[in-house]
């Protein structure tokens, strides 16, 4: 019986520093639930044993807990508003060596993404993305470069020729491309952030926080941007208070730091 959420919270924050009273209870009760049934377990108490002796399945849980949908050049028309309109603005106000933070970055998709846009710009030399996400496996996924077919679709024909190899049925992003990106574990909810940004893109992620734990994350990414820098969020999210928290809006999806 599934019963004490309010405990097996206590004990999965000891255990994995992850605060599920940031989520919103119902949905994430749900997934919960279900992956520990398919593991066999009857009782939190017995699931948050088989995660602290189990290594595979500790892993197997931060993975299932943490939203990992992603793909390269996800949404293009808003890409091409970054290329056309964010890069050229920002790289005029603040130099080539841009401060780039992709939060939430799942499996490398976006940083990597972010990396080849910025080379139409710039030399790969003055490229440094930051990188973070909580789940250390899809870290260690990012770090491999490796992609299906699908997951690259989106990326312009000229970029897909220069910066990756097919690998059999897969496709390895280039090592130049790589160096560029520094993967950090990172929890948006307790980590200090990386300051002095010019540009962060957190995309699709912050729609699965209740709204006190988003509005915290949205002034701790003001408070991370220089002034005129800017916050790149997903097609599924909106920023109501924008205004209270210091955002100019500039299009759908781009804020800058008033």
């Amino acid at each position: 019986m599934f019963a004490d959420y309010e405990k097996f919270k206590k004990d999965i924050y000891a255990l994995t520093t992850i605060d599920l009273n940031a989520y919103k209870e119902k949905q994430m009760r749900r997934r919960i639930d279900s992956l520990a049934t398919k593991n066999g377990m009857a009782s939190y108490d017995e699931y948050v044993n088989l995660i602290r002796r189990d290594k595979e399945k500790f892993e197997q849980f931060v993975n299932f807990l943490t939203i990992n949908v992603s793909e390269f050049y996800r949404n293009p028309d808003q890409w091409e508003f970054l290329d056309k309109k964010v890069f050229p603005k920002l790289i005029q106000k603040f130099g080539k060596s841009l401060r780039v933070w992709s939060a939430a970055c799942s499996t490398g998709d976006e940083p990597y993404s972010l990396v080849m846009a910025l080379s139409r710009h710039v030399p790969l030399s003055n490229i440094h993305i930051i990188a973070t996400d909580i789940d250390k496996q899809v870290l260690d996924k990012a770090r491999a470069g490796l992609y299906n077919e699908k997951s690259i679709a989106a990326v312009p024909e000229d970029l897909k020729a220069k910066y990756f190899t097919k690998v059999g049925a897969s496709y390895k992003i280039s090592d130049e491309v790589k160096r560029c990106v520094e993967f950090k574990e990172h929890n948006l909810l307790k980590d200090e952030y990386p300051m002095s940004c010019h540009l962060i893109v957190c995309r699709n992620v912050v729609i699965y926080f209740t709204e006190e734990a988003k509005q915290e994350i949205y002034r701790k990414f003001n408070q991370a941007l220089v002034k005129d820098g800017v916050l790149f969020i997903g097609s599924t999210e909106q920023i109501l208070d924008y205004r209270g928290l210091n955002f100019i809006r500039n299009e759908s999806f781009f804020f800058q730091k008033g």
